[in-house]
């Protein structure tokens, strides 16, 4: 084993260090792994967990589950979390989830099996499993399951004193919070206090005179790609979640919200990709077949409408053999434009930057773009053809085909998902497929058709 990696003060986990995990899991040698994953996040290791094969993995497990803390469960893929709960003794994963707030314990079972379930909810203390079991009644993807149920309240009525003593007197507070929560008799919350203010107040100042103005409130059943909106928008860094009713049941803090809008980014990059919403280098090779064959199946049926299109110009492209050649220019350039107004697109209607309201603005700017950026293509394509072939006709057609491609990837690529959004579908989902037959059959036919009318 490297000393100097178990010397090192800065531990990070880097191919070396990988190295000599392997290598002392392989010798068996289980104080030699302690050494070197011990200084490590559990985000590293959970990281680590991750990128080495499904054997290596089963083998460190066998030599190191004892080890293995909430910390790291709460950190590790979803893709591998079932296999990594299945291997650890009852024992470690009892003593594991005790460690973890209500909101991580939810977001573990949610990946799981009712057998594990079972055995995590067997694990907790009462008041645990009641709060949990009542989260997971929420809808999926809900704030009710987004939720710790651990919050800090405080009557409405206290002082920064009487609350500072509550504080200190408390047998269990949170792990982490922010937000001092006020409520009325009824446990409606009515306002809440940053940590701060409740510190640098003097005793005697009402906390209702030093709550924020950026209170509001999440019910429990509002979806959570909606709560990771508000945080992000109105720039909050915890929020009481309501019941139908309006009392307290939980709070959201930023890291919550902020691991579910990289989930929606994450999730959108590989829909437009054609990969599924759940790839992850940890899938086998089956599993990856299976996320990614029917968008290929379903792009090979939309391929073939091109085939058709060209199908229809066969006599002109035996009479002028070049146009097979030139053809992909113009295809590929008008899809390489369609999927750059695309991305572009469905990263605003994430983002809720554009809206029905602005949507037409949007639309002519994507115009805008796409005639420009046809004329400035088809200026050097058309002059590069002229003096490669010596036929300005030639040149002719290609720029204007050109200018043609540009124009429908721009509307394409923001009027696609536009079109999904409000027939209440995924735009990340499907668009990808749509906006690159749209430009290879338009260009095609473009191209084509210009040729026939103006070389033939």
């Amino acid at each position: 084993m490297p000393q100097d990696l178990v010397e090192n003060d800065d531990e990070v986990l880097d191919t070396p260090r990988i190295d000599a995990v392997l290598a002392a899991v392989e010798a068996g040698d289980r104080e030699g792994v302690d050494a070197l994953l011990e200084p490590l996040h559990p985000a590293d290791i959970a990281d680590l967990l991750e990128q080495i094969g499904p054997g290596e993995r089963r083998a460190l497990l066998a030599l190191w589950s004892h080890e293995i803390d909430g910390e790291i469960l709460s950190e590790i893929s979803d893709s591998i979390r079932e296999e990594v709960v299945e291997s650890l003794p009852p024992e470690v994963l009892s003593e594991a989830v005790r460690d973890l707030e209500t909101d991580d314990v939810v977001d573990l079972l949610e990946d799981l099996e009712q057998p594990q379930q079972d055995l995590i909810l067997d694990a907790l203390t009462d008041a645990d499993r009641v709060a949990v079991q009542q989260a997971m009644a929420y809808p999926e993807f809900s704030a009710g399951r987004l939720m710790q149920r651990e919050t800090v309240v405080a009557p409405e009525h206290w002082t920064v004193g009487e609350a500072i003593d509550f504080l200190r007197g408390a047998e269990q507070l949170p792990d982490q919070f922010y937000h001092v929560i006020l409520v009325d008799p009824r446990m409606k919350p009515v306002g809440y206090v940053t940590l701060g203010r409740v510190l640098s107040a003097r005793r005697d100042v009402a906390l209702r005179d030093i709550a924020e103005e950026s209170f509001r409130t999440i019910e429990a059943t509002e979806p959570e790609a909606d709560v990771a909106y508000v945080f992000n928008q109105y720039h909050l860094i915890s929020c009481p979640v309501v019941d139908s009713a309006g009392r307290l049941v939980g709070v959201i803090t930023i890291d919550d919200a902020m691991n579910v809008l990289d989930e929606e980014h994450q999730e959108d990059m590989l829909r437009l990709a054609g990969v599924g919403d759940e790839a992850s280098v940890s899938d086998g090779a089956f599993e990856t077949m299976k996320q990614r064959l029917p968008w290929l199946v379903v792009n090979l049926f939309t391929a073939s409408l091109s085939a058709v299109v060209i199908g229809q110009f066969e006599a002109t492209i035996s009479t002028i053999v070049i146009l097979a050649a030139l053809m992909p220019i113009v295809a590929s350039t008008g899809g390489i434009a369609g999927t750059q107004s695309l991305a572009v697109s469905v990263r605003a209607l994430a983002t809720r930057d554009l809206t029905q309201a602005n949507a037409r603005r949007v639309v002519m700017r994507e115009l805008g773009a796409g005639v420009l950026n046809g004329l400035s293509l088809a200026l050097i394509l058309g002059l590069a053809a002229w003096a490669i072939f010596g036929d300005w006709k030639l040149g002719l057609v290609l720029g204007m085909a050109m200018i043609v491609n540009q124009i429908v990837a721009a509307l394409g690529g923001v009027l696609v998902p536009l079109t999904l959004e409000r027939l209440k579908l995924d735009p990340a989902l499907a668009s990808g497929t749509f906006v690159t037959t749209l430009t290879d059959v338009m260009g095609f036919f473009a191209f084509l058709g210009l040729a026939t009318v103006l070389l033939i």
